[in-house]
């Protein structure tokens, strides 16, 4: 069964929107993009190298895949693998693109996801597509959380963690903080799970 894994650049207050430039996602007027440019390390730059050189497919929301359709196909000496990745793309907009290979999920992205987790090939990684996280964490979907917490706060943008999901337990898998602060952190998840005080309140 394959593992999908959610790579997040994430602020302390939580934010993951527009971390590479200004312009990367401006959607709701959001003016603080490219927070990660002044803060970076040896350490933390080796391991997201390590993390682009793994061989995986890519589950991605339309607003991300519009953004890396335009930047990484031009740009693809600084990432070769993301051009051998297969791309699942949820959208019901868009059919088809020329950045293949790419798969559009149409319809019931939860039982589409979960068939693709349970095909042969590949780990799914999940970059960026704040709306689609928001969807695969309230289907319980995610397995394991490789997060970037930049010790920063910019109080504004679109938050990876919002309310109203159903309870999940993790477990810290691996850990590393760079000299800048920053810290790598994967967790795996071991179970979902009810608080029985919460739900007889």
């Amino acid at each position: 069964m394959r593992k999908l894994i959610l790579l997040e650049f994430i602020t302390l207050d939580g934010v993951i929107q527009s971390p590479g430039s200004l312009n990367e996602d401006r959607s709701d007027g959001f003016d603080r993009g490219g927070w990660i440019a002044n803060h970076t390390d040896s350490l933390i730059s080796d391991i997201i190298k390590k993390e682009m050189d793994l061989s995986f497919d890519l589950l991605l929301g339309r607003r991300t895949f519009e953004i890396w359709s335009s930047y990484w196909p031009i740009n693809s000496d600084l990432w070769p693998n993301i051009m051998k990745a297969r791309k699942y793309v949820a959208s019901n907009t868009i059919k088809a693109h020329k950045w293949e290979p790419v798969e559009f999920l149409n319809d019931d992205i939860c039982r589409r996801v979960h068939e693709l987790k349970c095909s042969e090939g590949n780990n799914i990684h999940v970059y960026g597509s704040s709306e689609l996280v928001q969807y695969l964490l309230s289907f319980d979907l995610i397995d394991e959380m490789w997060l970037k917490i930049y010790p920063i706060i910019i109080g504004k943008g679109k938050r990876l963690f919002k309310e109203n999901y159903g309870m999940s337990k993790y477990e810290l898998i691996e850990s590393n903080t760079g000299q800048s602060g920053i810290i790598s952190a994967k967790y795996g998840k071991i179970e979902s799970w009810s608080n029985p005080t919460i739900a007889s309140t």
